[in-house]
């Protein structure tokens, strides 16, 4: 799996003390990002909570917004290498699909409601610095699905009438669109149970169309049709129809 260039740190950890004191960087400026959003945090505020002082953010981060990137990138990280590591031992697209959209959702909620709209709304931000950033991580993150789809397709279990990008995007939206009900009503969503209900109505719509069902629609159009040229020909000849 191709992995994103690590941010760099103004100094690497020299010691295990070292380690531990950005696991506690990260960790706190997680939550103070969960709670104020890119803009208004500060790293005064991260530093005040670890009870230390901003200088000794700045010896391991070099601002607010390579930490920023660090917070991120590693929750994606963690997320990726959920998916990645468990989806080989799934057998075939629904199983995996519903794989994906469970873990997808449970990572977020069980974040809280804070982290989820901080991953949400920095990723659809405009005009600000994480652009690139999240176009790595999201192609990093939305491969697994695509390769999901690609195979459902090549086995015949997913239709093949549409590109993947918009099966990609079938997917993703109505997952963004639970995150976000969940937030705005500030209660928490039982994951599993909506994955269930998600994938099952997802699953009717990726499986290819039915044979038969295409038949009667393709009759009824070629009825329509036979009665429009009907219709036309009986007014153009001053009939009634």
């Amino acid at each position: 799996m191709e992995k994103t260039a690590p941010v760099p740190m103004r100094r690497p950890p020299a010691s295990a003390k070292s380690e531990q004191r950005i696991r506690d960087i990260l960790r706190v400026a997680r939550q103070v990002f969960s709670e104020a959003g890119f803009q208004a945090a500060t790293t005064t505020e991260i530093a005040q909570r670890l009870g230390v002082s901003e200088a000794t953010v700045f010896t391991y981060f070099g601002g607010k917004r390579e930490l920023c990137v660090r917070v991120i990138s590693d929750w994606y990280d963690e997320i990726i290498a959920k998916v990645e590591d468990n989806l080989p031992h799934i057998n075939g697209a629904r199983a995996q699909l519903h794989y994906l959209v469970h873990t997808h959702l449970r990572h977020l909620l069980a974040e809280g409601p804070g982290l989820c709209a901080f991953i949400l709304s920095e990723g659809r931000a405009r005009n600000d610095d994480f652009g690139d950033i999240y176009a790595d991580l999201q192609r990093r993150y939305t491969a697994p699905l695509m390769r999901i789809l690609a195979q459902g397709q090549a086995d015949g279990d997913i239709r093949q009438d549409m590109p993947l990008r918009l099966l990609r995007s079938a997917v993703y939206g109505p997952m963004e669109h639970v995150l976000w009900d969940a937030i705005l009503r500030g209660a928490a969503s039982d994951a599993a149970a909506t994955a269930d209900h998600l994938v099952g109505f997802l699953w009717q719509a990726l499986q290819p169309p039915r044979q038969d069902a295409l038949a009667l629609a393709q009759f009824r159009g070629e009825v329509q049709d036979a009665l429009h040229r009907l219709q036309s020909s009986e007014n153009s000849a001053g009939g009634t129809y």
